[in-house]
């Protein structure tokens, strides 16, 4: 006899997922403290260095923020010479936000970090545990696309 697959239920598979994740973002998130690096400035640095020239406005809202608590937010990373505001070139009212080259070797160190801890944890699991965390990657990046 051939067992018998019964579908999962969706609420059931986000009950069991969701605390999951939850728990592997705080994990990574607090290897950026020996960098020095919040998971939220490490979000801002990743957002502004795929979107140079972005402004603080946009940037709060793509973070569902207000624009003046985004300010404070970027005010910050330039502080800390991790960030520019640069004069837009078609509108002088506007300016733009980049990365400088110690942001981008922030970032560097924050990836770098992060893939060696998830690294050490995927290489205790067994090689079929492994194969079907490969296997749902595709399907997890659905849930997270912009137009899913």
């Amino acid at each position: 006899m051939f067992p018998v697959r019964i579908a999962a239920d969706p609420v059931a598979v986000a009950n069991r997922l969701r605390p999951v994740l939850l728990r592997l973002n705080r994990e990574l998130r607090r290897e950026l403290a020996a960098l020095g690096m919040t998971g939220g400035q490490a979000t801002l640095l990743h957002l502004i260095h795929r979107s140079p020239g972005v402004g603080v406005r946009d940037l709060a809202v793509r973070e569902g923020m207000s624009a003046a608590g985004m300010s404070g937010h970027v005010d910050r990373l330039e502080a800390a010479g991790l960030v520019r505001r640069v004069p837009s070139t078609d509108d002088r009212r506007r300016v733009g936000l980049e990365v400088t080259s110690e942001g981008a070797r922030a970032l560097r160190a924050v990836r770098r970090t992060r893939t060696a801890w998830l690294a050490r944890r995927l290489d205790r699991l067994e090689p079929a545990e492994l194969e079907a965390v490969d296997a749902a990657i595709e399907p997890l990046l659905r849930l997270v696309e912009e137009d899913a």
